[in-house]
């Protein structure tokens, strides 16, 4: 896929998949296809293998490409796949040409390992990895990796790179990005399903979702009030859907996925166990979250 139809194709709620664990922590492959099955039967734009959620950096380069694959054959080209890639520059480049050669769409280039890089060695990183493919490509800003305007205007020149993904919710600091590289890349919300209030406001029209990976339909319903700008409307699902998960994903770091995850095995798909460094959530979180469950009965037929 050029880099140009990935770019139209991802408008609305791009889903980002957990990697199903067994008990024993080994991959489950055959949990995963179930949860990608369950997941076509919704509109989503994209899917994300391997990414944040998908939890990339607990993987190994064999584990990585059979998730991928796993992914790609699965959703067998009725959605666009975008690879999550990174840790450091050969590797990122060698999990770039191999997503490409599997049959992805498009790579999502994560931070490199080391934290506050120079700016030159940043852009070295970069360019390395949108040269290694064709494919187009989107940088994941998050974590220690804040880019000034400036520093997005000088990436914006790497030719593949065709999307941003803003990881970490500074609205401030994103519509000055926006302002300075305006339509040169597409836009996209990524710090949560409790951001599309304030990225819609400032005008971006396609967010990445971890609720996608358990009720699809809240994720595209958060998107089409949004999009209409139902405020109102959006505000009263927020606050009774969304918020209330939010607040139990900040109390520990890597929560983000161990509340999706069990929550995925509460409605009936493949959660599992998370891998250290991160940390299940407890027994008496698990039913906080199936109160929230609740509140989301009619979004999960």
């Amino acid at each position: 896929m050029e880099p140009g139809e990935l770019r139209s194709r991802l408008t609305g709620v791009i889903a980002f998949p957990i990697t199903p664990f067994k008990k024993d922590l080994s991959l489950d492959l055959t949990g995963l296809r179930h949860n990608l099955k369950k997941l076509l039967e919704h509109p989503v734009s994209a899917v994300v293998a391997a990414g944040g959620t998908g939890e990339m950096h607990s993987l190994t380069p064999s584990e990585h490409i059979q998730v991928l694959e796993t992914t790609i054959e699965t959703v067998n080209k009725r959605l666009p796949v975008i690879a999550g890639v990174g840790f450091n520059q050969s590797l990122a480049v060698e999990l770039a040409t191999t997503a490409e050669k599997a049959g992805a769409a498009g790579i999502l280039a994560f931070p490199p390992y080391y934290p506050q890089a120079d700016d030159e060695g940043l852009i070295a990183y970069y360019q390395a990895i949108g040269a290694a493919t064709g494919l187009g490509m989107l940088i994941y800003s998050r974590d220690w990796a804040h880019f000034t305007p400036a520093m997005v205007e000088r990436l914006a020149n790497i030719p593949t790179l065709m999307g941003w993904k803003d990881g970490q919710g500074d609205i401030r600091r994103l519509q000055a990005i926006m302002s300075r590289v305006g339509t040169r890349l597409h836009w996209i919300g990524g710090a949560g399903d409790d951001m599309v209030p304030a990225y819609y406001s400032i005008g971006i029209r396609t967010y990445t979702s971890s609720i996608a990976t358990v009720a699809p339909r809240l994720s595209l319903r958060l998107h089409e009030l949004a999009a209409n700008d139902r405020y109102n409307e959006l505000m009263t699902l927020m606050r009774r859907c969304v918020i209330p998960l939010y607040a139990i994903r900040s109390r520990r770091r890597g929560y983000e996925v161990s509340t999706m995850k069990t929550m995925m095995d509460m409605v009936g798909l493949a959660g599992g166990p998370v891998r250290p460094p991160l940390v299940d959530v407890t027994a008496d979180e698990k039913n906080e979250l199936g109160e929230i469950l609740k509140e989301w009965e009619e979004f999960l037929s």
